[in-house]
């Protein structure tokens, strides 16, 4: 097993159970234009995000970091038609004109800035509770990003962090990686927070070895 090989799986997988669109297909070209990284979800990962949402029959969804808009388009149309998705984009203007494509606008509130003050802004406004929380932002914030998400939630929400094995670093105690030490942070925090049910699944595919983290909210 390589990494040519979990491509070419995932290739597979998304010309067969996973099929892209016009508005899909736009997120990921305008991204490439505004030559932004190439580190958006998957199409398996963004239609994963998905069924998530569905499954929690989420009406309010939070999206903490995006790059382009392909990861909230694939969110946003899991939601009812009275649905809310509140986003804090690092690349706001790409964001916006793609999930404006896809029809999704009416559905997004963007807020621009930094989402480590976004977070107690919401708080303070009682955006939430949040159905869903999808957080794929900087790493090394990752503890302050899922303790904002924890307050914004309700029993029975769902909070996933995305990016959480960082190619197996993550189980290096001494990294000097503000990123994995971030990850180690969120888990040694997830191991004492009685008010979730948490595990981390390990992943691989045409974006390399990694993983994310699913925690169950029980109580608030």
């Amino acid at each position: 097993m390589n990494q040519e090989q979990w491509t070419a799986v995932d290739d597979y997988i998304s010309q067969t159970v996973v099929l892209s669109d016009a508005a899909l297909d736009a997120a990921i070209e305008a991204s490439v234009k505004a030559e932004l990284p190439a580190i958006a979800v998957t199409p398996n990962q963004g239609k994963l995000l998905q069924i998530f949402a569905r499954l929690v029959q989420a009406r309010r969804i939070l999206e903490i970091g995006t790059l382009g808009g392909y990861s909230t388009i694939w969110l946003a149309r899991a939601l009812p038609e009275d649905g809310r998705l509140e986003l804090n984009p690092k690349h706001a203007e790409v964001a916006r004109s793609s999930i404006e494509r896809a029809g999704l606008i009416k559905k997004v509130e963007i807020r621009l800035g930094r989402a480590i003050d976004t977070l107690p802004k919401l708080a303070a406004e009682a955006r939430g509770p949040f159905d869903l929380t999808f957080i794929d932002a900087d790493k090394a914030s990752i503890p302050e990003y899922f303790h904002w998400s924890l307050k914004l939630s309700r029993p029975s929400s769902l909070i996933i962090v995305d990016n959480v094995v960082r190619k197996g670093a993550v189980i290096e105690a001494d990294s000097r990686d503000e990123d994995v030490q971030g990850v180690r942070r969120l888990n040694e925090m997830l191991a004492s927070e009685k008010r979730v049910t948490a595990t981390t699944i390990q992943t691989v595919g045409s974006k390399g070895y990694d993983g994310f983290t699913l925690a169950l909210v029980n109580s608030i």
